[in-house]
């Protein structure tokens, strides 16, 4: 039989190693005495917060398409992926079969897991875990079950409340997880693959995890600060808790990287418990937003080796301009470094100081932009917050076709040929009359392709010098060099962006 040891602290493999060997086990009783003690510490959590965690299952209405029959994970290998879709055919065949004429019986095709977190009957879950449902049942470890329904739900942060009818329910105590740290050990208590009230440890691997779903996955409009675990999570674990040694929870398991991977996801319990008491409140979280998409500074690659005297801040890369930043100073390429005098080094900071203003309250940005010369310059701008929408993901965005053949210019050391704007361009491309150039072609494998720009996209500025036509593109390029950077402000679909082309010294 072969056996694992992952993850095991030093002082259990002393433990077992003293088990072993016959000589040591009269020695060293003290580390079989220390590993005992461990062993029922994990025994006494599983009793503990075993009794407040449920197992939701769930019936779809019946134009619902689940996103993903993986339970929501991304990833997921192809073999798994391709067992769920069956499962989820057998049951809708299931359910054809058995159904009468004008009726359809409650087919009961999804599962995850849940914890009680008031007495009185509320439990926080997924988001994905209860989309789409038109019934819900909730069943604790001692058998009883109860008939739910969805108090609310908030798809950024990917948390939902369910409410059942009774009172006198167990509770999970719920910790801190600012005061989490990596490598304490952590539980988690679900129902994956079926498989009720499964307890797998492991350790918390890292915390502020962000960027772990892809922007194209809707991950840029998500409130990611993910705590990072190697405790086993599998579909069907998602909502259920990540416990803490003392049993407190400290984060909602939402996601795996891949099966086996040792490499799962959990909302951290501060956000989710601040997005649950809104939701149990008013049936919403209502968040504050800039309308910004925005990344960390040191990890933006545009300003790789420009700003020696701005250690941490967050780069603003592009503005929607129906976002409450459109109507403000703010613009694309600034570099915000404090939200209220509190500093901010990532983009999850950022959300956090904004998230709880409230709505059209005005804020106060810290901010470093660029002039002409790529020389940071420092001030302050404000702006009043919007209500963050419930989908803010780019719907029916369409590719621009190619304009007709008017004045052009190309920029052979960027890259990029540009053609001035008409009225009938205009009307070709889908947008309003507005000053500016419009790229038409880029070169393959050139600085301006390497950077995204796209046929379509609306240059407005060169070096913060506006441009409304080729002849004043090209003279704007005159004193600029590809080697020290040109810095464009551009219009892609609607959005406000910048970037910085400059050639690779890699």
């Amino acid at each position: 039989m072969k056996t694992r040891f992952h993850g095991l602290s030093a002082t259990c493999l002393a433990a077992i190693i003293a088990l072993s060997t016959p000589e040591l086990r009269a020695k060293d009783s003290s580390a079989m005495e220390v590993a005992r003690e461990l062993n029922k510490a994990f025994i006494e959590v599983a009793d503990k917060v075993s009794p407040a965690v449920v197992v939701i299952a769930v019936a779809h209405k019946e134009d619902y398409v689940s996103p993903d029959e993986g339970g929501g994970f991304p990833e997921l290998p192809p073999q798994f992926r391709r067992w769920f879709e069956e499962q989820f055919r057998e049951r809708r065949d299931l359910e054809k079969r058995e159904s009468r004429p004008n009726r359809r019986p409650d087919v009961f095709d999804g599962q995850g897991s849940g914890v009680v977190i008031r007495e009185d009957g509320y439990i926080m879950t997924n988001r994905h875990v209860v989309e789409g449902a038109s019934k819900i049942r909730v069943r604790f470890k001692d058998g009883k079950e109860y008939n739910g329904d969805i108090k609310g739900v908030d798809s950024y942060s990917d948390i939902a409340v369910i409410k059942i009818d009774a009172t006198g329910l167990p509770t999970a105590k719920l910790g801190d997880s600012a005061k989490t740290r990596v490598g304490e050990f952590a539980i988690a208590i679900g129902a994956p693959f079926n498989l009720d009230y499964s307890v797998t440890f492991g350790h918390v691997s890292a915390k502020g995890r962000t960027g772990v779903i892809p922007p194209s996955m809707g991950g840029a409009a998500m409130d990611q600060d993910f705590i990072q675990t190697d405790a086993s999570i599998n579909p069907g674990n998602s909502g259920g808790p990540l416990v803490n040694i003392d049993g407190e929870v400290i984060g909602i398991n939402t996601l795996i990287r891949s099966l086996n991977s040792g490499i799962g996801f959990a909302v951290p319990v501060n956000l989710a418990k601040q997005v649950a008491d809104k939701l149990i409140e008013s049936g919403k979280f209502a968040r504050s937003w800039l309308g910004i998409y925005i990344r960390a500074l040191n990890d933006h690659p545009n300003y790789k080796g420009l700003l020696n005297d701005v250690k941490a801040g967050v780069v603003v890369d592009a503005i929607p301009d129906d976002s409450p930043s459109a109507k403000s100073d703010l613009r694309p390429g600034d570099i915000i470094t404090m939200v209220d005098s509190k500093p901010v080094a990532t983009a999850q900071d950022l959300k956090y100081e904004v998230r709880s203003k409230d709505i059209g309250a005005n804020v106060s940005l810290d901010v470093v932009r660029l002039d002409s010369d790529l020389n940071p310059k420092r001030m302050k701008i404000k702006v009043k917050t919007g209500e963050a929408p419930d989908d803010t993901m780019p719907v029916g965005m369409r590719r621009r076709a190619a304009p007709p053949a008017v004045s052009e210019e190309t920029s052979k050391d960027l890259g990029v040929t540009v053609k001035s704007i008409t009225r009938e361009v205009a009307k070709e491309f889908g947008f309003e009359m507005t000053d500016g150039v419009v790229v038409t072609a880029v070169e393959r494998d050139g600085i301006a392709a390497t950077n995204g720009i796209r046929p379509g996209d609306i240059i407005t500025e060169v070096n913060r010098k506006p441009v409304s036509s080729p002849r004043e593109f090209r003279d704007a390029l005159k004193d600029s060099s590809s080697k020290k950077g040109v810095l464009l402000n551009l219009n892609s679909q609607g959005v406000s962006q910048f970037k910085i082309l400059k050639e690779s010294t890699e």
